[in-house]
């Protein structure tokens, strides 16, 4: 979902931001959605032809270009209009004065990931129609009069988006491309197992490999791992918990060297493992071959599966840029 992610979703949110009802952003791809939030929207066929990805009405066909996305375009009209509602919108929400030096040097930073997110978007729609996922018109709808009932009516809402630019229509689009990709990205997250094998391993990060190997010796002597863990240890993160990993699946470590060691050795088995970060002195404690994934380890999974997934949608793509949006 990190910064980038939050740069990715935060165009859509410009509009969801008139309404508390709008789905809060995270900080990681987005999080599997729960019966409250709009990406619990039901996969069901739409009478828009959700199979073929929103254009909208108002450009023709001769009109320039900021993208084509396996041969779907993004107006360079519609490109503009999202980046003058970024910097509308969100440039004052932090606190940046978008005329001042400071907001136009971020304008000229943000611009490339204005059309990322805008080009995302639409490759995500895409896999959507391709694996059938649509939402209904009457799921938007619902949406729509929530965000009409946090406004104090139609009226007002229209009023306010007439002040940005923008029409009940494009309004009602924008709510449609959000449950989309809402109901698309929970589909991946859904896809990791909840079950998985795994070990509860520990580890001491040392600086050297002549201190990591001397730490062995003392623990094959019998020497307390938490207590040298306590005192050696260059990793804050576990020091005060003796070293101690938890039970932790595949894909979790930032150190893929110890987490390879760690489904490698037998409980009780210590090895010396060198990674980017040092020297660990790895033991496992125990194996469970099938234990259920901790919560915080499984949103981990999800979003890296999510992240994943998105990376394989760009490999794939035939992505065409008709503007520069570089500072």
């Amino acid at each position: 979902m990190d910064l980038k992610t939050i740069e990715r979703l935060v165009a859509l949110a410009l509009l969801l931001a008139l309404t508390a009802c709008a789905p809060a952003l995270t900080t990681s791809v987005p999080p599997a959605p729960t019966s409250t939030s709009p990406g619990a929207a039901t996969a069901v066929a739409s009478t828009r032809s959700p199979a073929t990805p929103f254009v909208p009405d108002s450009p023709t066909p001769e009109a320039p270009l900021a993208a084509l996305v396996n041969g779907q375009p993004i107006y360079l009209a519609d490109y503009e209009r999202e980046l003058g509602q970024y910097e509308a919108d969100l440039l004052p929400s932090q606190g940046i004065d978008p005329s001042s030096p400071e907001g136009q040097e971020r304008l000229a930073q943000d611009r490339p990931w204005i059309l990322d997110w805008m080009i995302e978007v639409v490759l995500i729609e895409q896999a959507a129609a391709e694996a059938g996922i649509a939402v209904s018109d009457a799921e938007v709808d619902a949406y729509m009069q929530e965000i009409i009932a946090e406004n104090e009516g139609e009226e007002q809402l229209r009023a306010k988006l007439a002040e940005r630019g923008e029409t009940y229509e494009d309004a009602w689009q924008k709510v449609r491309k959000e449950l989309i990709v809402a109901a698309m990205t929970q589909r991946i997250s859904e896809s990791v197992p909840t079950i998985a094998e795994q070990v509860h391993a520990r580890h001491i990060l040392v600086d050297t490999q002549q201190e990591a190997e001397r730490i062995k010796a003392q623990l094959q002597a019998g020497a307390d791992f938490a207590t040298l863990a306590r005192e050696f240890s260059l990793d804050t993160s576990t020091r005060e918990h003796g070293g101690d990993l938890i039970f932790f699946p595949r894909g979790i470590l930032m150190a893929p060297e110890v987490e390879e060691a760690a489904f490698a050795l037998q409980p009780g088995q210590i090895e010396v493992v060198t990674s980017p970060l040092g020297y660990h002195v790895v033991q496992v404690i125990e194996r469970d071959l099938a234990r259920p994934v901790s919560p915080e380890n499984m949103r981990f999974l999800q979003d890296q599966a999510v992240q994943e997934w998105i990376g394989e949608l760009w490999v794939q793509a035939a992505i065409q840029r008709f503007i520069e949006t570089g500072p």
